[in-house]
């Protein structure tokens, strides 16, 4: 019996029995806020707003929602965050930002630098910690606390620009892990820097065969990519011949759901997931049961969330808020009701829209499901489809036909004188797009009571086509978006589109000559 395991998993287990929680949710996130205004209010942004008046009133959180406006990024960036990569300290968090998370989600072509402070790194790591702890849940043997971890991450060779770097997140949190971490972690340092992404997949695959992984860490679709170079590199059948003791897959970034059937044909036996939602701004929530597609909001780990009903009230077609919306607290959300997601942090982020969009699953308990972005849905005649729609569509058409669609992507586009949706699914199988398109359809109609209606209305028709699954990692790689922290854009508006569509076009084209 491992030593070392035991040991691991007898701690995890003690800390689990614990109980921590004696406030209510509210009662958490007032706290956050006030710990947040205090430490924040001699900073630039705190001494604008007048924070440390706001701290001397009793219901400081009202002054503070009525005072401080919601902001997206360019506002905050131009008016705040510019400004630390200018060298100045104390603008909207204590010192100086020394990180700078690049992130331009899927959809973007210039990059965003989103804040990294050591206290939000620090919150980072104890999260991290939690879920850990969560571990205790699974019926897990000893001896799986002492396999090696592989984390897909972006490179920890980061971009130097004065008195700052910058790079993916993950290759931040992964420079700034406790060196205890090193024990138990690979690709080890050395790949670990690698600012190619290609060489670092190469190289990993090459080592591979020297390390007992028993838990993957990454985002599904270059998890897979990797598994499949690991597979067609050794010439086995499974994950599991080259790593028997592979018991557990943490994911994030995107929907799992897509990418579940084939990756789970790449394995010799079940494993279990564990999803986590961290996301450039901070470690949001992570799933804390076994078998469970929800997560717990982290609402004690130095966050303060406000959430917007994601509606045509506050948001137009865009996905961009068109008015000053009232903002909801934990205590006033409702369950099974779509939320944009608004949050201030120990990163000197102040009621920032961050662009996910969440469903409250357990409003006592905290639990949340992603459902998608605010930019990436479909709403051209109220059909409002959002991508937690399309997901759970293309999981169940996969499921019924047998066949592993890992990628599509939607865009609207005019049909006559109203509205269809075109799809491009990416599948290496054989699939009809004829009976793709009826099931597709009719499982959005049961999923959406809006993309019903709109069908026999102004939503005309949807348009399927079928590619290989190569072109999307193609498009990724000839756009600089491999890595990571990167995922294909489910929801396309007009200009990507077109450009979308040339590049297929062309590259049908080829095949064909």
């Amino acid at each position: 019996m491992p030593i070392l395991g035991s040991l691991i998993k007898a701690g995890i287990e003690i800390r689990d029995k614990i109980a921590f929680d004696r406030l209510t949710p509210i009662q958490h996130q007032q706290r956050e806020l006030k710990k947040l205004m205090r430490v924040a209010q001699f900073t630039l942004f705190g001494q604008h707003y007048r924070f440390t008046d706001m701290l001397d009133k009793r219901n400081f959180m009202k002054h503070f929602r009525n005072t401080v406006p919601i902001h997206d990024y360019n506002s905050i960036f131009s008016k705040w965050w510019n400004k630390c990569l200018h060298e100045e300290e104390n603008v909207c968090w204590p010192g100086r930002v020394k990180y700078f998370a690049l992130s331009s989600g899927t959809s973007d072509s210039s990059s965003k630098h989103i804040p990294v402070t050591n206290d939000i790194l620090q919150n980072i790591r104890k999260a991290s910690t939690r879920q850990l702890y969560t571990l205790a849940k699974y019926d897990f043997p000893e001896s799986f606390f002492q396999r090696r971890i592989l984390a897909l991450g972006g490179s920890t060779h980061l971009n130097q620009k004065g008195s700052y770097y910058e790079g993916d997140l993950s290759g931040i949190t992964i420079k700034n892990m406790p060196f205890y971490f090193h024990h138990w972690y690979k690709p080890g340092r050395k790949i670990s820097k690698s600012l190619d992404w290609n060489a670092k997949l190469d190289e990993i695959t090459v080592n591979a065969k020297n390390w007992d992984i028993g838990v993957l860490i990454g985002v599904p679709a270059w998890v897979q990519l990797l598994i499949e170079k690991i597979l067609a590199y050794y010439n086995i059948s499974n994950i599991h011949e080259l790593w028997p003791n592979l018991q557990l897959f943490i994911h994030g970034g995107v929907s799992l759901d897509p990418y579940r059937k084939s990756f789970e044909s790449y394995l010799g036996k079940p494993i279990h997931y564990l999803e986590t939602y961290l996301a450039s701004e901070g470690f949001i929530a992570f799933q804390d049961e076994p078998n469970s597609k929800q997560m717990r909001l982290l609402i004690n780990n130095g966050l303060f969330f406000e959430f917007i009903p994601f509606n045509l009230e506050n948001f137009n077609t865009a996905g961009e808020l068109i008015s000053k919306p009232q903002s909801l607290l934990i205590n006033e959300v409702k369950e099974n009701e779509e939320y944009a997601l608004i949050l201030s942090s120990r990163a000197g982020a102040w009621r920032y829209l961050i662009g996910d969009t969440i469903r409250f699953t357990d409003v006592e308990k905290c639990k949340i499901v992603i459902t998608g972005r605010t930019k990436h849905f479909l709403s051209l005649c109220g059909e409002h489809l959002s991508v937690d729609n399309m997901n759970k569509a293309i999981e169940m058409v996969a499921d019924e036909l047998n066949i592993v669609i890992p990628e599509f992507t939607v865009a609207g586009v005019p049909h006559e004188t109203l509205f269809a949706h075109k799809w491009y699914i990416g599948t290496d199988g054989s699939a009809d797009p004829v009976m793709l398109r009826s099931l597709i359809d009719e499982k959005l109609k049961m999923l959406n009571d809006d993309y019903r209606v709109e069908r026999s209305s102004a939503l005309k028709d949807i348009i399927i086509e079928t590619i290989p699954l190569s072109f999307f990692y193609s498009w990724m790689e000839k756009n600089g978006k491999v890595g990571s922290q990167n995922k294909f854009p489910r929801v396309m508006k007009k200009q990507q589109f077109d450009l979308w569509e040339e590049y297929v076009k062309k590259e049908k084209q080829a095949i064909a000559s």
